[in-house]
């Protein structure tokens, strides 16, 4: 899961919301520094980190980006699906896409004297660029792909990588639906939140 799938299955509230996302970045007793519903935020990113990775579905989509992105498939993976869950939003929120996730941004922003400084460097960016927004077309896809690969050790494959979602469409969204219902399922029941 990415930055949307993550946001969107920590509910509403404020603090499980910034652990969730801060999630990454927080190593090991680090995560004792922090407030304890933060600290529920960052053990639900990490269940959801591992939920993925080890899910049958998950290695099967994997699959798909392997020939280039080796180890990193699943990253590529996770970005897929943060483009399904936002294609498919209306199966998810009764909210509208581009106001459940500006109404996020204000919410992440209010922590961000908490967030550790590799957050803190990027997260002006993020809220400026929109990023969340990118995920809904095959070139915010493209653009998404091209600033990881800068900020991040993920190779650049950017048009192999739309131009196999493309190719697989129906295959990975099918396999998307059937995941998240899962991971929500999850969600709800280890974690009691509301979604």
């Amino acid at each position: 899961m990415n930055f949307l799938a993550h946001i969107y299955l920590s509910g509403d509230s404020r603090e499980i919301l910034i652990g969730n996302f801060i999630g990454d970045y927080v190593k090991g007793k680090k995560i004792s520094k922090y407030p304890e519903q933060v600290q529920r935020g960052i053990m639900l990113h990490r269940q959801i980190d591992h939920f993925t990775d080890s899910h049958i579905i998950t290695r099967s989509s994997k699959k798909i980006v392997a020939e280039k992105y080796g180890l990193y498939a699943g990253i590529v993976v996770d970005i897929f699906y943060d483009h399904f869950l936002s294609a498919n939003w209306h199966l998810y929120s009764d909210i509208p896409l581009k106001e459940y996730i500006h109404d996020r941004y204000k919410m992440l922003d209010t922590g961000f004297p908490i967030f550790p400084e590799g957050v803190k460097s990027w997260f002006p960016y993020f809220i400026k660029s929109n990023w969340l927004e990118t995920y809904t077309s095959f070139n915010g896809l493209d653009m998404v792909f091209k600033r990881m690969s800068h900020r991040t050790s993920l190779p650049d494959h950017a048009e192999y990588a739309v131009n196999q979602l493309k190719e697989n469409y129906d295959l990975m969204k099918e396999n998307f639906i059937d995941f998240f219902s899962e991971i929500r399922a999850m969600v709800v029941e280890e974690y009691n939140i509301t979604l």
